[in-house]
């Protein structure tokens, strides 16, 4: 809003500074800083009204070394983090940039699932809270509409080297780019390529999927494209829910995330660094930043109030928003296939999970009695089982992760 306020004040008066709302970088920076202030600041409050409104966290007593002192914890922290994403991209970014339309639909969407599941866990005391079919159906909904958007919004388009001869009726204009001493033509338009890891180019096209079916399977490109986002969306959004189980380990490992899809978009969203890489450029893309600086400011934030030992819980509100945040960005950058590299840590986190369910269940059918390949999962928990603390476990899965985002940007560079 604030955005759109200086941008019709730059247009009709020459006040001096106005140019400064123009630049990305300094409307992420304003992003970052308004949204620690809220978390901070007005967290502590926010703390003390839960306090006051005793939702306190339920701690089932699985044995793990101070989990009962836990007991009573404000959760529901995660409206912290929707205020602390919310209020900074609604002022300081451009509104009405499609990629900004869709992160808040995404958070509010995800956010209200989360709630709901909150409130049913606290205040009706049903520990199982919202039914997870019901879940699955609101991640399965949002995918729906991303992937859909995606499609065929005009204004969501790649930027491609083409053939002068290649250029089809009604097709947005050729630009001719010069490189060294050559020469060549690009065009914005509609496509279902991403980037992917070691692969010719960075470039997978979601449509060759369906090249068996012969001439004309593009037009059927949409119900692969829609599938691969389903799964991204309910993966990450479900592995962010599953790794929030000790304190600050969520919250870490998802402002690393964030700060590396905030570069990404940057550089993704910008003619010049992009033509460097060599990688997509994506028109309108770099609006993104100032939400993933008002996102990495929500969760340095969060981590205040977070961190070991917790006084605050960000509870499903907060974990299945940052999850679907981060999948949905993902997507929105072209990214999503790099999603197992940069959020290896959730990934290791559901597969431990998966296992675990999937190997108790083998044996108890063949030898009559479950057994177990950690000693509790998900992982974090196995650590502690083994007699980690809880700080140093999620130092290190910190570590890890700030590891896996240094891969993430490698990847750019290894075809």
């Amino acid at each position: 809003m604030l955005y759109l306020l200086f941008e019709y004040l730059h247009k009709h008066y020459d006040f001096p500074g106005l140019r400064l709302f123009q630049y990305l970088t300094f409307r992420a920076s304003l992003s970052i800083i308004l949204s620690l202030f809220i978390t901070t600041v007005y967290g502590r409050r926010i703390i003390d009204f839960l306090h006051r409104k005793q939702v306190g966290e339920t701690v089932r007593n699985l044995g793990l070394e101070g989990q009962m002192q836990k007991q009573g914890t404000p959760t529901m922290g995660g409206i912290m983090i929707l205020l602390g994403i919310l209020i900074p991209t609604l002022l300081f970014a451009n509104i009405t940039n499609v990629y900004v339309i869709l992160m808040v639909i995404t958070t509010i969407w995800m956010g209200v699932i989360g709630f709901v599941d909150d409130y049913i866990k606290v205040f009706k005391k049903n520990k199982e809270g919202l039914a997870g079919r019901f879940k699955i159906v609101g991640q399965v909904g949002l995918a729906i509409i991303v992937g859909l958007t995606m499609f065929y919004h005009p204004n969501i388009v790649v930027r491609q080297t083409v053939d002068d001869t290649a250029v089809t009726v009604n097709a947005a204009p050729m630009i001719l780019r010069q490189k060294g001493e050559n020469f060549y033509y690009t065009q914005d338009i509609k496509s279902t390529k991403t980037n992917v890891p070691f692969y010719k180019n960075n470039e997978f096209d979601y449509a060759k999927v369906l090249k068996f079916l012969g001439t004309g399977y593009e037009k059927y490109a949409v119900i692969v494209f829609l599938a691969f986002v389903i799964i991204i969306v309910t993966a990450v959004s479900n592995g962010a829910n599953l790794t929030d189980g000790i304190d600050g380990l969520a919250t870490g490992t998802s402002a690393i995330i964030g700060i590396t899809l905030g570069i990404l978009a940057y550089v993704s969203g910008n003619t010049v660094i992009a033509d460097y890489l060599n990688i997509m450029y994506i028109p309108n893309s770099g609006e993104l930043i100032i939400f993933a600086g008002a996102f990495v400011g929500a969760c340095v934030g969060f981590l205040w109030y977070n961190s070991y030992p917790a006084q605050i819980f960000m509870g499903d509100t907060g974990s299945l928003t940052i999850g679907g945040i981060i999948a949905v960005f993902a997507i929105m950058i072209r990214k999503e296939l790099l999603i197992p590299i940069l959020c290896g840590v959730f990934l290791i986190e559901v597969l431990s999970v998966t296992l675990q369910v999937s190997y108790f269940k083998y044996t108890k059918k063949r030898f009559g009695e479950g057994r177990r390949i950690f000693l509790m999962s998900p992982l974090h928990h196995h650590y502690q089982k083994k007699g980690y603390h809880e700080a140093k476990i999620v130092t290190r899965f910190w570590i890890i992760g700030i590891m896996l985002a240094i891969i993430t940007f490698v990847t750019l560079k290894l075809r």
